[in-house]
């Protein structure tokens, strides 16, 4: 494509954006006439000639634009509708010299271009200021690619960022963060001052504003605030980019995956060899307990590096409560949840896996809720592709349980009294953090996209009695779920070895 085609297009891509602020990645690619993947060339094309194009909530470019991308110091009343004009005119007359398309904007642009009353979102294009809450910050760890317990981290564009770490912490900074520039304080650091640091930077600069996260501590908050810095907490802060999982970031989490199955077939290792003693199961002359199973689990991660200090492995009849983590001897012939979602020690991805087994003879009732909880599991992922809103997901496992004679806690699909039932959503996004978006729930009605990776977990509990719970955990794509789960789904400990 020569450059007058490409020209064109970019301003069909930003003419688009200007008309109708926060669309969403499969929405402006449909606005503009372009796939997916050449939007997102676009965008970066449009960044490098300084067109501050964002996403937060959707997509968005800032209102005082010119075509030198530069921001002037004030902008007439009408700039915007100007602006689209102008593009408009631009874009037609390209097209029309047979150089990009039929010479016309995207019908739902040229609508949204002809009416006054539609008005441009303010574009967030305020600094990031990061300090980590802990060293397992999902924000400061996937904005600079370190992970450390306290720091500061500032972000003014693309390309201009710096990361500033204590004295103790300098090195291994610079060996492994992705931050332009990598500096030291050690002030900031011995009084615990990296709010009035970043600060004082933003001042030297000539700005008063930023963004944080919502993971920021209250005190940092405070802090930076109390400098002159009018912080804003950006709820949606790198959301919409930690959903779409690179090909490194999918091949860590199937890496913790990998670890979480061994992890689970080492449990039912111990459970399959160990005795029956009074409906207890005991091994090496005692009774086996969660204790002694999650301290096998987390020796055998540790050997492969990586770790999972709040598994689950619950035994009977307490397991109905679904996060109960297990504690004392595990029953015979109930089932036993094995709940492991690790995380690498270096990659910061995590994995999540759960299988339900029973150790000796397994009672009607449990194989009944183990086959619907497996029926819906199917459901769920035969369900699942990029496009799809999330909630129908949710749905379609509700289904399944209903019809199979169970309930759920979601409106519509209650189902009979006094019967097991689902009373937790169907999954959610899993990467930095072993909980993120998107939620497979009934309330969830965005699209699921292309590159998010999922749980899909189904469960059913009465208590009383104990609980049944199945999960496998995969990636999102245009034509269904790539499933990183491979270990079997049996109730009987003996298929796992």
């Amino acid at each position: 494509m020569n450059r007058a085609r490409r020209l064109a297009r970019l301003l069909n891509v930003l003419a688009a954006i200007i008309a109708e602020p926060g669309l969403n990645p499969l929405e402006l690619a449909e606005r503009a006439g372009v796939s997916e993947r050449t939007l997102r060339r676009d965008l970066n094309q449009l960044r490098e000639l300084g067109y501050e194009v964002a996403y937060t909530s959707g997509y968005e470019v800032q209102e005082k634009l010119n075509f030198e991308g530069r921001s002037p110091a004030r902008a007439p009343k009408r700039a915007y509708e100007q602006q689209l004009e102008l593009l408009q005119a631009v874009a037609q007359a390209v097209g029309g010299a047979g150089l990009g398309g039929d010479g016309t904007l995207p019908k739902a642009v040229r609508a949204r271009g002809r009416t006054s009353r539609s008005k441009p979102t303010h574009v967030k294009s305020r600094p990031i200021v990061l300090i980590p809450s802990s060293d397992a910050d999902a924000d400061f760890i996937y904005a600079t690619g370190f992970a450390v317990e306290t720091g500061l981290y500032i972000r003014f564009s693309d390309g201009d960022d710096m990361l500033i770490t204590s004295p103790l912490e300098i090195e291994r900074a610079r060996i492994q963060s992705r931050a332009s520039k990598v500096l030291e304080d050690r002030d900031a650091y011995v009084h615990r001052a990296w709010a009035r640091l970043a600060a004082r930077i933003l001042r030297e600069r000539g700005i008063d504003e930023a963004r944080v996260s919502p993971r920021m501590h209250a005190v940092q908050l405070e802090d930076l605030r109390a400098s002159g810095i009018a912080a804003e907490v950006d709820r949606e802060l790198f959301l919409a980019e930690r959903r779409r999982k690179s090909p490194a970031e999918a091949e860590a989490i199937q890496a913790s995956q990998r670890a979480a199955e061994a992890a689970v077939v080492e449990v039912v290792r111990q459970l399959a060899g160990a005795s029956i003693n009074d409906g207890v199961l005991w091994a090496e002359g005692r009774p086996l307990t969660s204790e002694r199973l999650y301290a096998r689990a987390q020796l055998l991660l540790g050997e492969m590096g990586f770790t999972c200090p709040d598994m689950i492995i619950a035994g009977s009849p307490d397991n109905a409560l679904p996060h109960f983590r297990g504690q004392g001897p595990i029953r015979a012939g109930a089932p036993v949840i094995i709940d492991i979602f690790p995380v690498g020690r270096s990659s910061h991805y995590h994995g999540d896996l759960t299988r339900t087994v029973v150790v000796g003879e397994i009672p009607d009732e449990f194989r009944r809720m183990h086959a619907a909880t497996l029926q819906a599991l199917d459901a769920a992922i035969e369900s699942i592709r990029a496009g799809v809103p999330a909630k129908e997901v949710h749905i379609a496992v509700c289904q399944v349980l209903v019809d199979r004679g169970y309930s759920t806690t979601s409106a519509g699909f209650e189902g009979a009294d006094g019967v097991p039932k689902m009373n937790h959503s169907t999954g959610h996004g899993v990467g930095l953090d072993v909980h993120e978006e998107p939620q497979l729930r009934e309330t969830t009605l965005a699209p699921l996209v292309e590159g998010d990776v999922v749980t899909v977990e189904p469960g059913l509990y009465k208590l009383g009695l104990g609980g049944v719970r199945v999960e496998d955990t995969g990636m999102v794509t245009a034509n269904g779920f790539h499933n990183f789960t491979t270990i079997t789904r049996s109730l009987d400990p003996r298929d796992y070895l």
